[in-house]
């Protein structure tokens, strides 16, 4: 079969020769250098979407993807709702009211956001149902002022449910200090675990019971609670939303409350990527001593090359094919070594904590008790094409080096 000089030369190099062992092992080392910074590149990158992806799940689950809030409290929600409804990205329209104030039991106090909801319609906007770990959701019913907490404010202060505690709550009034803190008693009829500091920082009572703290009436609310599909489209959605009901209603989403979280996410797993590169790039470059040594090794080759009519062309040719061609096995190990080890990561983190009888990610400790992993093909694509590109950068000086030895010298001291 046919084929360039060049390629056909250039591939005969990468195969190991008795006199050339170590110029072999050194091209093997690299080869193998690159595919373990391709590997740690996927298994790491894909980790980290993992965790960003249970981060995303659990936290926008239970806080609003966007929220429709009146300059006042809104009478009747339902039209609001229904108005929410006809826009295609909308997938759930619920009452909601949101309070700020502190939790106080036995003399200890911590800040707490509390959210008036309706049971009956929760489960709609919101994955809370799905993670309660003492009594009911539906508990919370309308006059009786029932709270659930979540599992750190509970640990925190040893509460059960059935156990009362004091939420207090700014009121403005005509007082010198123009606020006075007004005080209720709650009883928690459960407690939720999501598994991260929502469970020490957020509480849900019920609508009715929020309408009556704010000295509302009882069918008002301070805003409608929107379900999206696409959670980064929620700022423009609610912002249409908002201007098509008018002046009367404003737009919230969660880019404002959690939108630094996510964005420190997004840029340690770019860091921790440009980190994890520079393993990449020291192994393509490696490839440059290698092939500076073969370049070395092959001078009376390359001159005999140039005396039989090859051009400097070629003869570059030749030595990027060489390297390429090692940068591009070992990238494709990595890769393929990689996508196993990304799709498989969870069950062998599970296998050493059996073997061991350690728990390596503790529930006790980690909001996270698994190591999850998505691998993500932009992310395999990006780090592929990464390593062929620096292998082939790896290769230009030492080609052009051969192609500029002089054969009369070479062949006067080969």
């Amino acid at each position: 079969m046919f084929r360039p000089l060049s390629i056909f030369i250039g591939t005969r190099y990468t195969r190991a020769k008795r006199r050339n062992r170590f110029v072999s092992f050194i091209s093997m080392t690299s080869m193998i250098g690159l595919a373990l910074g391709v590997l740690a590149m996927i298994v790491v990158l894909s980790v980290m979407n993992g965790f960003q992806r249970e981060m995303s799940s659990r936290i926008l689950g239970m806080v609003p993807h966007a929220t429709i809030v009146g300059v006042n409290p809104i009478d009747d929600w339902q039209p609001v709702a229904a108005a929410a409804m006809k826009n295609p990205e909308v997938t759930a329209a619920v009452p909601f009211t949101e309070m700020e104030g502190m939790l106080s039991y036995k003399g200890t106090m911590q800040p707490i956001q509390v959210s008036g909801v309706d049971p009956a319609l929760e489960s709609k906007v919101s994955i809370v149902a799905k993670h309660i770990v003492q009594g009911r959701l539906d508990a919370l019913k309308p006059g009786e002022f029932g709270v659930v907490i979540g599992e750190i404010t509970a640990r925190r202060f040893r509460l059960n449910v059935g156990d009362k505690i004091t939420l207090i709550v700014p009121e403005v009034s005509n007082a010198p200090g123009g606020i006075t803190p007004r005080m209720q008693r709650l009883n928690v009829v459960g407690v939720f675990k999501v598994g991260a500091e929502l469970d020490g920082s957020m509480a849900l009572i019920h609508m009715a019971d929020a309408a009556q703290m704010q000295h509302w009436q009882p069918n008002q609310v301070q805003s409608v609670r929107l379900a999206v599909k696409d959670l980064y489209a929620a700022p423009q959605v609610s912002s249409d939303i908002a201007t098509g009901l008018g002046a009367a209603y404003k737009a919230d989403d969660w880019t404002h409350t959690q939108g630094s979280l996510f964005s420190a996410m997004k840029m340690e797993k770019t860091m921790i990527g440009l980190l994890l590169l520079m393993i990449v790039a020291v192994a393509a470059f490696n490839i440059i001593a290698t092939l500076i040594m073969v370049v070395n090794d092959k001078g009376a080759d390359i001159a005999i090359l140039r005396t039989i009519g090859a051009t400097p062309r070629q003869i570059m040719a030749i030595f990027m094919v060489q390297g390429t061609v090692i940068g591009i096995v070992g990238t494709l190990i990595g890769g393929v070594l990689g996508v196993i080890a990304a799709l498989n990561v969870s069950e062998l983190v599970g296998w050493m904590e059996r073997v061991s009888g350690q728990h390596i990610f503790s529930s006790d400790v980690y909001f996270v008790s698994n190591l999850p992993s998505e691998l993500q093909g932009a992310d395999v694509l990006l780090i592929c094409s990464a390593g062929f590109i620096m292998s082939f950068l790896a290769t230009v000086y030492p080609a052009w080096r051969a192609a500029k030895v002089e054969p009369a010298t070479a062949l006067r001291y080969s």
